[in-house]
C-alpha cells in the first residue's frame, strides 16, 4: 500500500521535502517565544527596565514574523505536494483501469471505480497533507517543548510524562475500533454511487414507469445506511476530544498548584511559570494535532487499501510482449470452445463450440435471451478469454496477438450503443482519428446515416449530447455502425445493432455491406430473421450450445427452433399487414 502511494509522489518530491523543513523552522521559533517572554517578564517587566522590554519585545516580533513566514511556506509546499499526489494517483488509477478486461470491470463495478477516483483519492490527499505538515509539526513541537520544560523545571515536566501514556492508550483503542467502520462506510459509498448512476442513466425509464417514489425510497435506504455508518464511526472518534481536554485541564491544574508553590518558595520565577503554561498548551495541542492526524490516517488507510485493490489488480487479459503484429485475414475458428464468466469449467455459458468461418463470409446469429450470442462474439476481439479451447483469427490463436493490433482489426457495434459528448465528426473519428471528411461521409452513406445527418442544423458538425440523448435510437445505431466501418476492419460484429431501424433501412445497410465491404467478415446478431436470412450461414444458439448451423433454406428444413421463430415472425408480419 505504502509503495503505491510513495510512487505517486514523483514530481512532488521537492515540495514534500520542503514542507517538513519549513515546519521545523516554524516550530523552533514558536518554541523559543515562551523563553523570550519569560526573560521579558523577569528582567524587563518585574525589573522595570524599559530598554530591556523594548529590546526583548522587538525580538519577539521578529520571531513571530519568522514563524508566520515559515508557516505560510510550509502550508504552500504541503498543498502543492498533496495536490500533486492526488493528481498522480488519479492518473495511475485511470490509466491502470484502461488496461482492465471486462471481467476486471465487473469485479469492481463502475460506481466502485468512480468512488476510488474521487472520494478515496481525496481522503489520501488530505491525509498526506496532514502527514507532511501536521504530523511533522506535532512531534517536533512535542519534543522541543518538552525539552524546554525539563530545562525550566524537571519536577513539573514529569506531569507530562503521566499524561502522554493516557492519551496514547486512549487513541490506540479508538483507532483499532474505527478503522473497520470506515472500511464499511466506503463500501457503502460504492453502493450509493451505483444507485445514483443507475437512476440518472435510466431516468427516462424511471419517469415513463412513474417509479420516482421507488427510486427515492431506494436512495433513502442506502443514504440512511451511510449515515448510520458514519455516525457510528464519528461517535468513537469524538471520544478523543474529551480525553484530550481532560489531560489538558489536569496538567494545567497540577502545574498551577505545584508551580505556585515553587514561585512562593522562591525556586521558580513568575516568567518561568508563565512559560510553563505556554509549553503546556504547546505540548497538549501537539498531542491534539496528532490525534487529528490519526483520524485522517484512519480514514485514508481505508481509502488507500481500496486504491491499492485497483492498482494491484492484474488484468485477466494480457497482451503478449512479442505478440503477432498483423492479422492475416478475417477468418474465425472456434475449436471446442467453452466459456465461463467465473472461470469455472463446470459453470459455463458456452459449451463445446466448434465453428469455422472463412474470411469475407457473413454469419447471422440467432437465439433466445440468455443463449450467449453476445458472449460468443466477445471472444473474437478477446474481450474475454476462453475457459476451454481456442479462438483463432486469421488462423492464429487470439492470445498470440498484440491486443491493440487484434482489436483494431475487429470492429464491434455493441448491444448498448454509446455516443460521447462532441460533434458527429468527433464521435465518428473514434473509429479512425485521421479519417477525412470524405471517408466519414462515405461510411455514413453505407450505414444509412447520411440522410438524417444532412437534415440536422449543423450537419456533421452537429453537437451530440452526452450519451447521444439528442438523437433517436435508430440514429444512434446507424452512427455507431458508421463509426465501426471507419476502422476498415477485417471483422465486423453487429450485436443486435439494427433493432431500432426499420426493415427497409436494415436491408439497405446489409446491401451496402455486401457491395462495399465484401472482404470483411461480418457477424450479425439479430432477433429478426429478415436481418440474417441472406447471410452465407446462420448460427442458431440454444443455452450456450450450437443448435443448428446452415443457410436460411437449410435451417427451414432441419432446425425446429429456426422454423418456430420464422413461423412466428411470418405470422406477426401478416397480422401487422
Amino acid at each position: 500500500m505504502v509503495n503505491h502511494i510513495t510512487a505517486a509522489i514523483r514530481d512532488n518530491k521537492k515540495a514534500s521535502i520542503l514542507a517538513p523543513i519549513f515546519v521545523c523552522f516554524e516550530v523552533i521559533f514558536e518554541v523559543l517565544i515562551p523563553v523570550v517572554m519569560a526573560i521579558l517578564i523577569d528582567k524587563g517587566i518585574d525589573a522595570g527596565d524599559q530598554g530591556e522590554i523594548l529590546r526583548l519585545g522587538g525580538i519577539l516580533i521578529v520571531m513571530a514574523v519568522c514563524a508566520l513566514i515559515f508557516g505560510v511556506l510550509a502550508g504552500g509546499a504541503a498543498a502543492d505536494a498533496s495536490a500533486g499526489l492526488a493528481r498522480n494517483l488519479r492518473h495511475d488509477i485511470y490509466h491502470h483501469v484502461q488496461n482492465f478486461s471486462f471481467a476486471n470491470i465487473d469485479k469492481f463495478s463502475t460506481a466502485g471505480i468512480v468512488t476510488r477516483l474521487t472520494t478515496d483519492v481525496t481522503n489520501v490527499q488530505n491525509a498526506y497533507q496532514m502527514i507532511i505538515r501536521v504530523a511533522v509539526r506535532a512531534p517536533v513541537m512535542l519534543v522541543f517543548a518538552f525539552a524546554m520544560t525539563v530545562y525550566i523545571s524537571p519536577r513539573l515536566a514529569t506531569i507530562y510524562l503521566c499524561a502522554i501514556p493516557i492519551l496514547g492508550i486512549g487513541l490506540a483503542l479508538i483507532i483499532s475500533r474505527v478503522h473497520g467502520l470506515f472500511t464499511q462506510v466506503f463500501d457503502t459509498y460504492d453502493e450509493l454511487n451505483n444507485v445514483v448512476q443507475e437512476n440518472l442513466t435510466g431516468i427516462r425509464v424511471v419517469k415513463s414507469f412513474v417509479r420516482e417514489d421507488f427510486e427515492k425510497k431506494k436512495f433513502g435506504t442506502i443514504s440512511e445506511k451511510l449515515f448510520r455508518g458514519f455516525l457510528k464511526a464519528e461517535r468513537l472518534i469524538i471520544l478523543n476530544m474529551p480525553l484530550m481536554q481532560f489531560c489538558v485541564y489536569a496538567c494545567l491544574l497540577l502545574i498551577s498548584w505545584i508551580g505556585a508553590r515553587l514561585v512562593v518558595g522562591g525556586s521558580m520565577t513568575t516568567g518561568a511559570l508563565t512559560s510553563m503554561f505556554n509549553y503546556t498548551f504547546q505540548i497538549l495541542m501537539s498531542l491534539m494535532m496528532l490525534s487529528m492526524v490519526m483520524v485522517m490516517v484512519i480514514m485514508a488507510r481505508s481509502s488507500a487499501e481500496r486504491i491499492e485493490e485497483i492498482l494491484e489488480e492484474e488484468s485477466s487479459l494480457k497482451s503478449k510482449p512479442d505478440g503477432v503484429r498483423e492479422v492475416p485475414d478475417g477468418s474465425v475458428d472456434f475449436e471446442n470452445v467453452s466459456f465461463s464468466y467465473v472461470g469455472d469449467p463446470n459453470n459455463t455459458s458456452l459449451n463445446h463450440i466448434d465453428l469455422h468461418i472463412r474470411s469475407g463470409e457473413t454469419v447471422g446469429i440467432l437465439g433466445g435471451t440468455g443463449a450467449s450470442k453476445t458472449t460468443l462474439v466477445q471472444l473474437i476481439p478477446r474481450l474475454y478469454d476462453v475457459t476451454v479451447g481456442t479462438v483463432k483469427v486469421g488462423g492464429i490463436d487470439v492470445r498470440e496477438y498484440d491486443l491493440e493490433v487484434l482489436r483494431n482489426e475487429v470492429a464491434m457495434v455493441l448491444q448498448k450503443n454509446t455516443l460521447f459528448s462532441g460533434t458527429i465528426k468527433e464521435n465518428l473519428r473514434w473509429g479512425n482519428e485521421h479519417a477525412t471528411d470524405e471517408e466519414i461521409e462515405r461510411v455514413c452513406r453505407l450505414a444509412q446515416a447520411d440522410p438524417f445527418i444532412q437534415e440536422m442544423p449543423d450537419k456533421y458538425d452537429t453537437y451530440i449530447e452526452q450519451g447521444g440523448t439528442n438523437v433517436s435510437g435508430g440514429q444512434k445505431q446507424r452512427l455507431c455502425i458508421a463509426r465501426a466501418l471507419l476502422k476498415k476492419p477485417k471483422i465486423l460484429i453487429l450485436d443486435d445493432s439494427t433493432s431500432a431501424v426499420d426493415t427497409k433501412t436494415d436491408a439497405l445497410i446489409r446491401q451496402a455491406f455486401r457491395e462495399e465491404i465484401p472482404d470483411t467478415t461480418k457477424f450479425i446478431i439479430a432477433q429478426r430473421i429478415s436481418s440474417v436470412q441472406d447471410a452465407d450461414h446462420i448460427l442458431v444458439l440454444d443455452d450456450g450450445h450450437i443448435s443448428a448451423y446452415g443457410t436460411h433454406e437449410e435451417l427451414l428444413k432441419t432446425s425446429q427452433i429456426y422454423q418456430e421463430v420464422f413461423a412466428s415472425q411470418q405470422k406477426g408480419g401478416e397480422e401487422d399487414a
